[in-house]
């Protein structure tokens, strides 16, 4: 994992993601260990936390260890959900490039 990304739980899910949305936009991606596409998408995570670091919080949760992930109704993975003022704000599923991911944050920065 990179150092910009960290990893979330059910139990820190509400300070970690929900009220730090509140000052900072937070997105998490949500992914499996056997998920080949969340493998893939990964290193696009990576670099998007390390380009908008101070800008965007990014953290990544593990859907077969965390319930949590029903709340928000995942139903296919990779999930990137952009949480903003403590709601979800955007969704994109599935390996999107990094081009797609950018315009999508270029709405919820700045």
């Amino acid at each position: 994992m990179s150092e910009n990304v960290n990893a979330v739980n059910d139990g820190n899910f509400q300070a970690e993601v929900i009220e730090a949305s509140k000052t900072q936009p937070v997105m998490v991606d949500f992914w499996a260990e056997w998920c080949r596409p969340c493998h893939m998408l990964a290193p696009t995570v990576a670099e998007i936390a390390t380009q908008y670091a101070g800008k965007l919080k990014v953290v990544k949760l593990n859907v077969d260890e965390n319930q949590i992930a029903t709340s928000f109704n995942i139903r296919g993975i990779p999930t990137l959900l952009i949480f903003k003022g403590g709601q979800v704000a955007d969704q994109l599923v599935g390996a999107v490039p990094k081009d797609k991911i950018e315009s999508i944050l270029a709405r919820h920065l700045g």
